[in-house]
């Protein structure tokens, strides 16, 4: 059956639905009511090099990532914390698609039940990808996504290394090099799960609340 509708109530829903959208930002920005249950440094107290990055943050994202604001707690953490974060990450000089170590970042993080680098990470897979679900699948059970066999063994290796990881060995890594995984790239996602299970121990353990933008990126 098909519904005609009048001018007036076309124009009616999408002033319902911004409203909405209104409210749910409004409630999203009051729930997330601090960056971190530890002192947070004013950008004035900060060094020059660091308030600069914070500059480029705003900049580029559209603001300071609250990760960014609490390690700023311990300059140089913060410095550390950036430049191994940028290496592994955003480095081209890798085997391993930025969206693939998004991936990783998300899988890791569902494991450990990580707010912070759930919404985060999901937001960034939302955006590389194109594709508003694959990111909430990710980060509520991998294993019903519709992956190719060298991103299943690849976050089936990241969560056994994020849950058992003495139980991780030669069959494993195997299995990788049979996917198509290089030594290199092996190494290489070790090194992002590892790097995220200390993250998500960090912004657990500050008591981090991820950045309310990150929530509707990539819807």
């Amino acid at each position: 059956m098909l519904v005609r509708h009048s001018r007036a109530s076309v124009s009616f829903f999408p002033l319902a639905a911004e409203r909405g959208q209104m409210a749910r930002k409004k409630q999203t920005k009051k729930q997330l009511t601090h960056i971190s249950k530890l002192p947070v440094p004013s950008r004035r107290s900060l060094a020059g090099d660091l308030r600069k990055y914070m500059d480029v943050c705003a900049d580029k994202l559209g603001m300071v990532p609250n990760v960014v604001r609490a390690f700023s707690l311990r300059p140089e953490k913060l410095r550390t914390f950036i430049a191994k974060y940028n290496e592994l990450m955003l480095s081209d000089e890798t085997g391993l698609s930025r969206l693939e170590r998004e991936m990783i970042a998300v899988v890791v993080s569902s494991r450990n039940h990580c707010l912070y680098c759930i919404t985060s990470h999901g937001a960034a897979v939302r955006e590389i990808s194109g594709d508003p679900v694959f990111g909430d699948i990710l980060s509520t059970n991998y294993r019903e996504a519709n992956l190719s066999v060298r991103h299943r063994v690849m976050l089936d290796y990241a969560w056994k290394m994020t849950e058992t990881p003495w139980l991780v060995g030669d069959t494993d890594r195997a299995v990788l090099g049979k996917a198509g995984f290089s030594d290199e790239d092996i190494f290489d996602v070790t090194d992002v799960i590892a790097y995220f299970n200390y993250t998500n121990r960090m912004t657990g353990g500050l008591g981090m609340m991820p950045n309310a933008d990150y929530f509707g990126q990539g819807r």
